[in-house]
C-alpha cells in the first residue's frame, strides 16, 4: 500500500470519532449498501465523517489493504474497524452497536 494512503487513512481515523469509508457522500451514497450505514448512523444521530472513495482510486484499494477487509463501507468508530454493511446493521438490530458507541464515548441518540 501507498505510505500517503496510509498517512491519509491513519490521519482520518485518527481526527474524526466515527469514520465511514463509502461509495458517494452521506448526502449521496452511490450504492445501497453505502446508504444503509448512513441511514443507520443517521437514525442513531451519529456525527460522522463519510469519505467517498470513489473519487480516489488509490484510496479505493488502500483502505481494504489496511483492514485486510475487500468491501466498501467500512465503519470505524474511535480508531477502531467495526465492519461492513451487514456487520453494522446485525450490531444495530441486536443494539450491541449502540453499547460499542456508548463504550466509546460517542454522542448518540438512544431510542431506548
Amino acid at each position: 500500500m501507498d505510505q500517503t494512503v496510509a498517512e491519509r487513512i491513519k490521519r482520518d481515523l485518527a481526527d474524526n470519532d466515527v469514520v465511514l469509508y463509502m461509495k458517494g457522500t452521506p448526502v449521496f451514497p452511490q450504492c445501497g449498501f453505502s446508504a444503509a450505514v448512513v441511514q443507520v448512523l443517521s437514525q442513531l444521530g451519529v456525527k460522522f465523517k463519510g469519505i467517498d472513495i470513489l473519487v480516489d482510486p488509490a484510496l479505493r484499494q488502500g483502505i481494504k489493504e489496511f483492514t485486510n477487509w475487500p468491501t466498501i463501507p467500512q465503519l470505524y468508530v474511535k480508531g477502531e474497524f467495526v465492519g461492513g454493511c451487514d456487520i453494522v446493521r446485525e450490531m444495530y438490530e441486536a443494539g450491541e452497536l449502540q453499547d460499542l458507541l456508548r463504550d466509546k464515548g460517542v454522542a448518540f441518540q438512544d431510542a431506548a
